[in-house]
């Protein structure tokens, strides 16, 4: 009885985790074949002014095209998260966690399959870029990206709350356990 209830909030976890990674990947795949398909790379389209624009670029490298000329290391680093994203999944028991992991394996499997699909060739393809907000941000960027950052965010926060995995407070479990007892003080 007892390892089904344990099981339950796994489950409904690692539910979450698949269908947010699922979601995040299928909008961003969509979003960059409707942008490679309808526009031409170098293609401005003003959405909001200058708020938000449409600005269609292949991307060689990591954020604002840094080291385009090692875009293999990126391949494999995000392969390497992946698998460790796919191991580490049994862990979570938190929905919280579960989305935090599912926004960062859907992100990074949107631009691992740029890199492995698109031109010039297998695990050097450059990620398709289109999401300019000039006041904000001097980069362009995807879906994928966006949901990246907001994972890293959101891991922030949860780290910073003392959430454990398994979506209980740990802080102040924490605390206590290394909270001296008061035979062990020193007086002064």
């Amino acid at each position: 009885m007892e390892r089904r209830a344990r099981s339950k909030p796994r489950t409904s976890a690692l539910v979450l985790l698949g269908l947010v990674a699922l979601g995040v990947y299928a909008l961003d795949q969509v979003t960059k074949y409707l942008v490679a398909t309808r526009l031409v790379e170098g293609d401005v389209v003003r959405v909001l002014g200058d708020v938000l624009q449409l600005h269609f670029v292949r991307n060689p490298g990591a954020a604002f095209s840094l080291a385009s000329g090692v875009t293999w290391i990126f391949s494999l680093i995000a392969t390497g998260v992946v698998v460790f994203i796919i191991w580490f999944a049994r862990r979570i028991r938190s929905l919280a966690w579960s989305a935090v992991f599912g926004l960062l394996l859907g992100g990074v499997l949107g631009n691992l399959t740029d890199r492995f699909v698109r031109e010039p060739s297998f695990g050097l393809g450059h990620v398709v870029d289109f999401i300019s907000t000039p006041w904000l941000i001097p980069a362009i960027y995807n879906v994928a990206d966006m949901c990246i950052v907001a994972s890293m965010i959101i891991f922030m926060i949860l780290t910073i709350r003392g959430t454990g995995l398994d979506g209980r407070r740990v802080s102040g479990k924490l605390a206590e356990e290394h909270r001296p007892a008061p035979d062990d003080r020193e007086t002064a």
